[in-house]
């Protein structure tokens, strides 16, 4: 059975980080779009958080229930037809340039021309200048592509090279929004994705001070996403997946073995401690959870602000019809009660700073974080190397 996740024709509400489009298991023509799911227009909700009840004769399938409480996100790069369905919100990253690139008819290739021959950049003398001047003009550019094709925000991945360099990202993201601008996009249509490093958390507060909505990822611990809520930062993404794998081979992360002390899941009780604290403190900080490895995960966590789920997950929630005579548990596990349940310590009731957050962040947060930054660096410098096997590009 192909899976086809359609758009409402209203605005979309989810972050510029939510990726938006359709996919099909038969498609042949593939044009790379970002891509997200909408929570379904249901009659009603029952009372007491209970799973959304249906009209009379109305299939109701388990995605429809588990998206009655939390943003249902799919984790891919969609292959469609853009022209037959326009997504409402975008992401542009390094991974998606690379597949445009990669890709003979699309209409995002002229954003990268046209990036490639770019007066500015074709006049830095150091070539790892000029490539990474490319990198930046094609971002921008193929995201204000995006911005004229969709109704809600479009997501920019800031470059993971910036991780410890908190005016490198103010700049860059700066730079982005003169680019954004000049193609008549509005700093209100978008948000800008920034590695949850002490120096990151430092940026999103300064450009959330300005204005500037930013999206914090690779967040592994509570130290992290604490000091992200309390910089003010619009997203939080945990990654409770990559948390709980660690867990499973590694000890001797005190936060974690804490956890699995309780019979708790690591990965779920870091995102149920989060959430607590958020809401405990009334933060505005959104909770986004990724790194879904199953439908109990999906599940364990409703009720969050947003889940991204592999399609093969949201398949089979898509499959699954739902006896509206029986709950099946579908209650939200999260809402903002949580926060009073929750003790909170005085070293994690602190004002974080770099040093209190590098002490508590542990071998799990370090490890992951190292990780993620080094395949986003290298996805980096691919897309830059493969600048350098095309440019200059033809007429230029």
């Amino acid at each position: 059975m192909a899976l086809s996740i359609s758009a409402p024709t209203s605005s979309s509400l989810l972050p510029a980080s939510l990726q938006v489009g359709r996919w099909s298991s038969s498609a042949r023509s593939a044009k790379p779009v970002a891509f997200a799911l909408r929570r379904p227009l249901l009659d009603a909700q029952a009372a007491a958080g209970n799973a959304p009840s249906p009209s009379v004769g109305e299939v109701v399938t388990e995605l429809d229930a588990v998206a009655s409480f939390s943003e249902i996100v799919p984790d891919t790069v969609v292959f469609d037809d853009f022209e037959k369905f326009v997504p409402t919100a975008a992401t542009v990253s390094s991974s998606l340039l690379l597949g445009i690139a990669g890709l003979p008819n699309t209409k995002f290739k002229s954003a990268i021309d046209t990036a490639l021959a770019d007066g500015e950049c074709n006049t830095l003398e150091k070539p790892e200048d000029r490539m990474s001047c490319f990198l930046t003009k094609a971002l921008g550019n193929v995201g204000a592509e995006m911005a004229h094709l969709v109704t809600g925000r479009v997501s920019t991945e800031i470059d993971a090279r910036l991780a410890y360099d908190t005016q490198g990202i103010i700049q860059r993201v700066h730079e982005l929004l003169k680019l954004y601008n000049d193609h008549d996009v509005s700093s209100e249509r978008l948000l800008f994705k920034i590695p949850a490093t002490w120096q990151g958390i430092e940026a999103s507060r300064l450009l959330e001070s300005e204005g500037i909505q930013t999206h914090l990822t690779f967040v592994y611990s509570f130290a992290q996403a604490a000091a992200a809520a309390q910089a003010g930062a619009s997203v939080v993404q945990i990654f409770v997946g990559r948390v709980r794998d660690w867990a499973r081979t590694h000890s001797g992360d005190s936060e974690i073995d804490e956890a699995l002390k309780k019979g708790e899941d690591a990965g779920l009780a870091l995102v149920k401690k989060v959430y607590a604290y958020i809401h405990k403190n009334g933060y505005k900080t959104k909770l986004m959870a990724a790194a879904i490895r199953n439908k109990q995960d999906v599940f364990s966590l409703l009720g969050i602000d947003y889940i991204i789920a592999p399609l093969k997950i949201l398949q089979s929630l898509e499959e699954c019809v739902t006896d509206t005579d029986v709950k099946y548990g579908y209650v939200p596990r999260l809402t903002p009660a949580l926060g009073k349940t929750y003790n909170f310590t005085e070293e994690e009731l602190v004002k974080w700073d770099q040093l209190s957050l590098a002490a508590a962040m542990g071998p799990a947060a370090e490890e992951l974080l190292a990780s993620g930054l080094e395949g986003y660096v290298n996805q980096a410098r691919r897309v830059e190397e493969l600048f350098g096997k095309i440019w200059p590009p033809p007429n230029v």
